[in-house]
């Protein structure tokens, strides 16, 4: 065999192998990519992302908080987090027009309540969007508190005393 085709032998494996292994990291990434979003932002992008995982970040609502301990069936309402006044502004890209805030009904199913949930608590809801402004999720996540709060200074300081 000559060196000219063991060569070009050399060179249609490593394309091929190439070409497996960009394949491989496409449909890897394909699987397991998930859209960002906020409330809002679903909301404006709903249509699109109907049927799509998705990862929003919202607000526990106060009212329909429900819980099935025999089923680990949790089941929700987010909206839209208030903007905090002390954060830094963002440019937005869309104007929003003031009307009834939008929520979304998240249920999970088969999966612990989180630790921290509660009404109030922001939380990062992964799973897939269906009709209706329902989301069937896969993962809850609470977050902590951005800022840390002393209930009272006065009193914590005559506790060290």
């Amino acid at each position: 065999m000559s060196s000219r085709a063991k060569r070009s032998r050399f060179v249609i494996g490593a394309g091929l192998m190439a070409a497996a292994i960009a394949y491989l990291i496409f449909f890897a990434v394909r699987q397991t990519a998930e859209y960002y979003v906020t409330v809002n932002e679903l909301h404006q992008r709903q249509g699109e992302l109907t049927g799509q995982m998705i990862r929003v970040a919202g607000r526990v609502q106060r009212e329909a908080i429900g819980w099935d301990a025999n089923s680990l069936t949790l089941s929700f309402a987010i909206a839209q987090p208030p903007i905090d006044p002390g954060a830094p502004s963002q440019p937005q890209l869309t104007p929003i027009v003031a009307s009834a805030p939008v929520i979304f009904r998240v249920i999970s199913r088969g999966e612990p309540k989180p630790d921290m949930f509660g009404a109030g608590r922001d939380v990062i809801v992964e799973g897939r969007l269906g009709p209706g402004n329902t989301i069937e999720a896969r993962q809850v996540l609470t977050s902590c508190p951005s800022k840390y709060v002393p209930k009272d200074p006065a009193k914590n300081s005559g506790k060290a005393s």
